[in-house]
């Protein structure tokens, strides 16, 4: 059940940052609580400031699990994350995203495999959520792209670099103007 180690991951020890990272549980974690080594620690779940548990997403099934700081071993290399846990990463929302349901989302948010798979969007609220979004899959979705209402394209992100808008035009993420959407 417990495939991976130490060796797959880039960072280990209780002191490395975990926010916005994809973690690896130690295999002794693994008693049949979790339904897999690895989960997603999306920013604001608070890893950081010596709390016991975590607020942390399962690649396996996309739920919030409570688990604890010494069951985490590291994180996990970008490389190492294999083609369907990447797809299950690309429906995570950012930690404090709105409710698409309450709120109208002005952008939708897309990963692509390097063969060109991918899975539906996730609702974005506002420029904020679209930055959060590409900050935490940039490290290991091989292509990024957010679109607005009318699903045009506003952002793509591929290999880690921002490709459209081009560089230069981009000096940050999207911001909300007055009369709609612009680059800054």
């Amino acid at each position: 059940m417990a495939g991976y180690t130490d060796r797959d991951c880039d960072r280990t020890g209780e002191a490395c940052p975990l926010e916005n990272y994809v973690v690896v549980l130690t295999p002794d974690a693994l008693s049949g609580d979790y339904p897999g080594q690895l989960f997603f620690c999306p920013e604001g779940s608070n890893p950081d400031t010596g709390e016991c548990s975590l607020d942390l997403v399962s690649l396996a099934d996309g739920e919030r699990y409570q688990i604890e700081r010494r069951k985490v071993m590291g994180t996990l290399k970008p490389e190492r994350l294999p083609e369907d846990a990447k797809l299950q990463l690309s429906q995570i929302r950012p930690y404090d995203a709105g409710n698409p349901s309450v709120q109208d989302p002005l952008f939708s948010g897309y990963c692509f495999l390097q063969d060109g798979k991918y899975t539906s969007g996730v609702w974005l609220c506002g420029p904020e959520e679209a930055e959060a979004y590409v900050r935490m899959q940039m490290p290991y979705q091989h292509r990024i792209l957010i679109c607005d209402r009318e699903d045009l394209a506003v952002m793509e992100v591929q290999e880690g670099q921002v490709i459209f808008p081009a560089p230069g035009n981009n000096r940050g993420f999207l911001q909300e103007a007055e009369n709609g959407m612009e680059f800054k």
